[in-house]
């Protein structure tokens, strides 16, 4: 009997005792209980109602989304669970970085916060800014983020 594991994130590996642990990255005071959902201004791109909303099963993925989030809030990492489908981050996935390796995911469905990452080491105060440095030329030279479209 085949399986149809489209958008299945598993790696094909079955059934374990452990479930995937997500992460998401921001400067917004939330609670356990919490629902993250679309419609807020975005942290990147040309900071629209955001059509999607952001995970990513690597904590140094999340650490950024923290680090770049704009607003004066305290940077924070919940611990999130999709209520719905995810699929693959295309501003993480194009040719540049085949196979997604930063775990980076978007979905349109709410996701539930089920914790907080009390502890984490944030990066280095000069990569955090070559990385602002950097979204801000492409900004200036009009490239925009697919998940603006």
């Amino acid at each position: 009997m085949e399986q149809n594991n489209k958008g299945d994130k598993s790696g094909g590996q079955g059934a374990t005792p452990f479930a995937q642990t997500y992460f998401h990255g921001t400067k917004a005071d939330l609670k356990v209980g919490d629902f993250i959902v679309v419609g807020n201004n975005s942290n990147f791109g040309q900071r629209k109602n955001a059509k999607y909303i952001f995970l990513s099963a690597t904590l140094d993925a999340a650490i950024w989304g923290a680090e770049l989030a704009v607003g004066a809030g305290r940077e924070r990492i919940y611990l999130v669970e999709p209520t719905g489908a995810i699929e693959d981050d295309p501003d993480l996935t194009d040719k540049k970085f085949p196979g997604n390796p930063t775990k980076s995911y978007r979905s349109t469905e709410p996701f539930k916060v089920v914790g907080e990452v009390s502890v984490w080491k944030e990066h280095p105060a000069e990569q955090v800014k070559a990385m602002k440095d950097a979204l801000e030329k492409l900004k200036e030279q009009g490239i925009n983020s697919l998940n603006d479209e």
